[in-house]
């Protein structure tokens, strides 16, 4: 009896989903279910029109973070209630992006990305014209409804075209574009906050969205499932209030005199949550199918790639505020430190099909784990007599073998997960991807209130900022507990890697 072929497929990044296609003829098409044995010549086209979306919103994620204490003082608060305004956007893409597939599939591609478009354009718009940070707030949610549809509707297309070889290269071919927006933005920000009004790094994605808008409508064709299955209205309903709730209520948590609604948030969040998980048991069609656990594999990427993203998400709220209200600096010179993070994210980029060949995926989420977290904890030691140059390279550090590690979770998560799977896998993927994300930018605001409560200072200090990185990267360095979990051959189709007379010696005594 014949065995059926593994579906080893890799992602592209963990926001992959069902959608475009490009215009006639681009891409040679899959000749099987599980994807097809030689990519398409222009697979990097259209890896490079989703990147074009990537940029737009990894420019605007990366401008803001510096702008923040800036819009703070204009807006009346402390510096570190703006982390809601990155909350705010993130909790949208988790509550979205699970249904962004179904409208893919229903309303047809190109539709539904030109409208995920012209929604963060119209957000965009409505940041730069907030007198408030309660509309502001609003409007980031809006935003994050746009990128929410925007990023995954744009990715499954590669699993299609690209063979099982190339798609390391080909998840670089589609980063390399958006790790510019990163590069960009920090100092774009600082340039924009000093010498300009905050309001314009809102304004900066307009004409960026019109350049999407066109390459959308010139070489995405309006790809429509014929076989739509039922929208999961209720599944949505509970997940979307679970979410909302559990990370407002941690936001909420961070506040001063907002104990007792953070409190009911967080329980009500929990009550949904359980209720959502029993009616998505056994059920067929659930916006986020929990039968996905099942796969070791995708399990331990999304347990362990969730509490790595707790730094992650943190770093970019806590460095600029550590720089600009804890060391003094202004915007523009913040900006100029921080891009460094996204200039090791690059350099990252061509090494990572040869690292993971030489050592597995194993040995590298192990090792790069520990090393990536040592470096952003490192940023607890930072001070203002730091040389420029110092704090740069150590970013840069960080960056290089944070990436990496992102780079491994994302490719190895659906190593075991059937083709016929895939949307719904790389919906529950993206989904807690944000959600950790948000709850990063949660815990480190949680963790810098309860360092100024315990200095009894009104205002955050520089052992506080300290504080609170060391809280987060000692949370993201437990995923060693479930990175320690990867089969010693996991993800090897993937990354060409022969297990050596160790790994064996050491599989047959994990056996044993």
């Amino acid at each position: 009896m014949l065995k059926p072929r593994r579906r080893g497929i890799a992602s592209v990044n963990a926001e992959i989903r069902d959608g475009i296609v490009p215009a006639a003829g681009a891409l040679t098409p899959a000749r099987d279910p599980g994807g097809p044995e030689t990519s398409g010549p222009n697979y990097r086209v259209v890896a490079l029109i989703v990147a074009s979306a990537l940029f737009m919103e990894f420019v605007d994620a990366t401008v803001l973070a510096t702008a923040l204490p800036t819009m703070a003082r204009d807006f009346g608060v402390r510096a570190q209630d703006m982390s809601i305004a990155l909350t705010s956007y993130l909790l949208a893409l988790a509550i979205f992006i699970p249904a962004s597939g179904l409208l893919a599939d229903r309303f047809g591609s190109r539709t539904v990305f030109r409208t995920a478009i012209a929604l963060f354009m119209i957000g965009s718009l409505a940041c730069g014209q907030a007198p408030t940070l309660e509309l502001i707030v609003l409007a980031r949610f809006v935003q994050g409804m746009g990128g929410a549809m925007m990023i995954p509707v744009g990715r499954l297309v590669l699993l299609r075209s690209v063979a099982k070889h190339d798609m390391v290269n080909a998840m670089s071919w589609l980063l390399v574009p958006a790790l510019i927006g990163p590069i960009v933005g920090p100092p774009l920000g600082g340039f924009i906050v000093t010498f300009l009004d905050w309001r314009w790094i809102f304004y900066i994605n307009l004409p960026i969205g019109l350049v999407g808008l066109w390459l959308v409508t010139r070489y995405i064709a309006n790809f429509k499932e014929e076989e739509v299955a039922p929208f999961d209205l209720s599944g949505f309903m509970l997940s979307g209030v679970s979410l909302g709730c559990l990370l407002f209520g941690f936001e909420m948590a961070s506040r001063a005199g907002e104990g007792l609604l953070a409190l009911a948030l967080i329980i009500i969040g929990t009550i949904a949550g359980v209720l959502y998980i029993r009616h998505a048991k056994g059920r067929e069609g659930a916006i986020l199918d929990l039968t996905l656990l099942k796969d070791k594999t995708f399990r331990l990427s999304v347990i362990a790639g969730s509490v790595t993203r707790i730094t992650q998400g943190a770093q970019p709220f806590l460095l600029p505020l550590m720089m600009q209200v804890g060391f003094g600096f202004t915007a523009a010179r913040s900006g100029t430190i921080t891009v460094a993070t996204a200039v090791g994210s690059l350099a990252m980029k061509a090494a990572a099909p040869r690292v993971l060949r030489r050592f597995g995926f194993r040995r590298t989420l192990i090792w790069n784990g520990v090393i990536a977290t040592a470096g952003y904890a490192t940023c607890g030691l930072f001070s203002p007599s730091w040389p420029t140059w110092a704090m740069f390279g150590i970013l840069a550090f960080s960056g290089f073998f944070m990436s990496l590690q992102f780079t491994a979770y994302n490719t190895i998560a659906y190593d075991g997960i059937e083709q016929r799977q895939m949307s719904s896998a790389t919906a529950f993927y993206s989904t807690f991807q944000q959600l950790m994300l948000s709850l990063g930018i949660c815990v480190a605001a949680v963790a810098l209130h309860l360092a100024m409560l315990i200095h009894g200072s009104g205002h955050a200090t520089l052992g506080d900022f300290s504080a609170a990185f060391w809280v987060v990267t000692a949370i993201s360095l437990a995923a060693t507990i479930w990175n320690m979990r990867f089969a010693h051959d996991a993800g090897a189709e993937i990354s060409g890697h022969s297990a050596s007379h160790e790994d064996a010696g050491e599989a047959e005594a994990a056996k044993g």
